[in-house]
């Protein structure tokens, strides 16, 4: 997550305004992600995972800031999550912000 706007123009869609909607979602670990041991946790099917607090919501999110705590080692998936992208714009959609 970053705090940029959006690639498209669209000042309505800016990580700092999406209350970290996108760190609910699930995310699995490739082979070369860098994320802390602590972070990782083992899915139904087996897969590495990002972790999850009782809230909900990716253990790497620092919960005051609503930013990344391990913004240089997220994983591949977080780092291709597309900034104002169609699943960018639907989770916003779905939480009643800006679009």
């Amino acid at each position: 997550m970053t705090s940029g706007n959006s690639p498209s123009g669209n000042n309505n869609i800016s990580c700092s305004t999406c209350r970290a909607n996108c760190c609910r979602l699930e995310v699995l670990l490739m082979g070369d992600d860098d994320v802390p041991e602590n972070m990782i946790a083992i899915d139904p099917w087996g897969g590495h995972v990002m972790a999850r607090l009782a809230d909900g919501w990716c253990a790497a999110l620092d919960r005051d800031t609503l930013l990344c705590r391990i913004y240089a080692r997220r994983p591949g998936v977080c780092r291709e999550f597309e900034l104002a992208g169609s699943d960018c714009v639907a989770l916003r959609a779905n939480a009643g912000l800006p679009v």
